[in-house]
């Protein structure tokens, strides 16, 4: 069974930077797609970024373009996160979640991922 876990949010400074981590067991990381929601308090869930694994492609919301880069590690069965110039509106749960079946082309959608980490809190003030 594959679980997920997240670590690395932490509270930072606007424009400051986190990278957040991922870290996949039970399954191979080669045959999934990943993706990065996040939670504000009375908001939605957001999909923020995904990546497929299997050839390396990325896709990000448009608030995030410029400043979030995802990525994977094989060898360690991790995806990251960096995110840059952190700001308030970026305060969030970060979630990841994966999928085996799914390729992700577009905005990540929170139904398309079947298994889901417990998150990590990213918090931007000064």
């Amino acid at each position: 069974q594959l679980q997920l876990v997240e670590s690395g949010g932490g509270l930072v400074q606007p424009g400051g930077s986190l990278r957040l981590s991922c870290a996949l067991s039970g399954s191979t990381l080669s045959y999934h797609a990943i993706g990065w929601f996040r939670q504000a308090p009375g908001k939605e869930r957001e999909g923020v970024s995904c990546i497929n694994v299997s050839d390396g492609s990325t896709r990000y919301v448009e608030s995030v373009k410029g400043r979030f880069t995802i990525s994977r590690d094989n060898a360690r069965n991790t995806v990251y996160l960096q995110m840059n110039s952190l700001q308030p509106d970026d305060a969030a749960v970060y979630y990841c979640a994966a999928d085996p079946d799914l390729y992700c082309d577009g905005n990540p959608q929170e139904h398309d991922f079947t298994s889901w980490g417990q998150g990590t809190q990213v918090s931007v003030s000064s």
